[in-house]
């Protein structure tokens, strides 16, 4: 009877693990014996002593700063198209006929004074060309990530989520305040030299005046229709809107409407006595200021763009207007004709800046050119960096040491800082809504306007007041005043 019971019993343990197919669950870890509790042997399950002697390979992370970094050392980029010798030198932008002055108005990085807001003369520039760097570049970097439950506040890991608990990353900026108060997405920021105000202009049809001093909003006016733009300059300040351009003289509290607008106004920039804005339509209207009146007139209408003119910038005696069309346009500011255009977008150009001798353009087709000139004054591609999303907007500034920096928008709602002309970057800054404005104002300022019609006031640190110029007192104190 003894024997017959232990035949039985193992018999039922057989027969048992045959209908199992004779062998344990591959990967499968008995819950029972987890908890302490499993009473089968064998069990059709592993235990520990069932798991593989071979240690199991664990993922390892990289450290968030270990990132490789492939980007050009050179301060200059090849021209690829330049088939001159090695020890030729371009002059960039057709300089030596330029005599005039270079307004920098709103767009931040201008040439001859990175990330200034004042008028600067134009100093010609020549540049090696240099062979050793390729024509397009892609450009590895980190890609921190901002938790989404966070921003909501329903993130419940707390300190051990994996994705940011902040609005930017990376180290030399900070965060001093939001204004909020727009309802719908900002599309323009102006700070003017007269007076302590800010003033931001949105899709809600509105214009609104901050307080420099306290962050508060201290007046505001409807303009009706979405506000396309906003520029400033002197006392000077002008909102393009739906078949208008206001004006406003803030140093003798006059108002009064330009005439010659029709269709949405999307870009505006003044330049020493004339005001330009890009049309909906493709055309470039221009005013000139009347030295008797002191009011700008109508003076000049440039046609050629085929789309909307989404950015105006200023440098080396040359407007260059970036279009829906995909192509860039450089006019001759003297005789206001167009020099070139400038293919090689294959979608919107969304924004044009001017860095040293150097234009830059952004586009939707998710690339940043440098623009150079050759020998013989056309303006080519000298440098191409390829991004992973559409690129929106670009502005400069320069931190304490006088090293440039690009801001970039791109259309995940995030701002990347980049170091210049290596392409670096050194941080980043997200938002609700993409980041359509980027404004710079003194002792390391600027100011991000996103698709909720939020203001950011950021700082870069290390930057001293006492750089701001002493006929501006009242921006002086922007940088304490700020943190509210």
């Amino acid at each position: 009877m003894h024997y017959s019971a232990m035949a039985i019993t193992t018999a039922r343990k057989e027969s048992v693990f045959v209908r199992v197919g004779g062998k344990p669950l591959k990967n499968q870890v008995c819950i029972y014996w987890l908890e302490g509790r499993c009473n089968r042997s064998p069990c059709r399950y592993l235990h520990k002593e069932s798991l593989p002697s071979k240690t199991q390979r664990q993922p390892q992370l990289a450290p968030p700063n270990a990132v490789p970094s492939k980007q050009p050392k050179s301060r200059t980029w090849k021209n690829p198209n330049f088939d001159g010798p090695r020890s030729n030198k371009a002059c960039v932008f057709n300089t030596t006929k330029n005599s005039g002055k270079i307004v920098h108005g709103d767009q931040g990085m201008t040439t001859g004074m990175v990330g200034s807001d004042r008028v600067a003369q134009y100093q010609p520039k020549v540049v090696t060309v240099v062979r050793d760097i390729p024509k397009k570049s892609i450009i590895q970097k980190a890609q921190p990530k901002q938790c989404k439950y966070w921003v909501t506040g329903n993130c419940v890991h707390g300190e051990k989520c994996k994705d940011l608990h902040s609005w930017f990353c990376g180290s030399g900026f900070t965060m001093l305040a939001v204004l909020e108060g727009h309802k719908k997405a900002i599309t323009g920021i102006s700070l003017p030299s007269v007076g302590d105000k800010l003033y931001s202009s949105s899709k809600d049809g509105s214009v609104r005046a901050w307080d420099c001093n306290n962050g508060q909003v201290v007046g505001s006016v409807m303009i009706g229709g979405d506000v396309g733009c906003l520029v400033a300059e002197g006392p000077w300040l002008f909102a393009g809107s739906q078949n208008v351009v206001k004006a406003w003289n803030l140093q003798n509290q006059t108002e009064f409407s330009l005439s010659e607008a029709v269709g949405s106004v999307c870009s505006m920039i003044i330049d020493e006595d004339k005001l330009f804005a890009g049309m909906e339509d493709g055309t470039i209207l221009v005013w000139k200021w009347n030295p008797v009146t002191n009011i700008p007139e109508p003076a000049a209408m440039l046609k050629g763009h085929e789309g909307a003119v989404c950015s105006l910038v200023v440098g080396a005696g040359r407007l260059y207007s970036g279009s829906r069309d995909c192509t860039i346009k450089a006019w001759d500011l003297q005789n206001l004709q167009c020099l070139q255009t400038l293919c090689g977008h294959t979608r919107d150009v969304t924004s044009v800046i001017c860095w040293d001798n150097y234009l830059l353009s952004a586009s939707l087709d998710k690339t940043l050119k440098v623009w150079a000139a050759t020998e013989s004054g056309t303006i080519e591609v000298v440098h191409e960096t390829r991004e992973d999303h559409e690129l929106m907007t670009l502005c400069g500034i320069h931190d304490a040491e006088v090293k440039p920096i690009l801001l970039c928008s791109f259309s995940d709602s995030t701002v990347r800082l980049y170091d210049l002309p290596s392409f670096t970057e050194r941080g980043r800054i997200f938002s609700k809504r993409a980041v359509k404005v980027i404004r710079i104002g003194v002792n390391g300022l600027f100011f991000t306007g996103d698709g909720t019609g939020e203001v950011s006031i950021w700082r870069l640190l290390g930057t001293p007041s006492e750089t701001a110029s002493c006929h501006e007192p009242n921006l002086v104190q922007i940088g304490a005043c700020w943190r509210l």
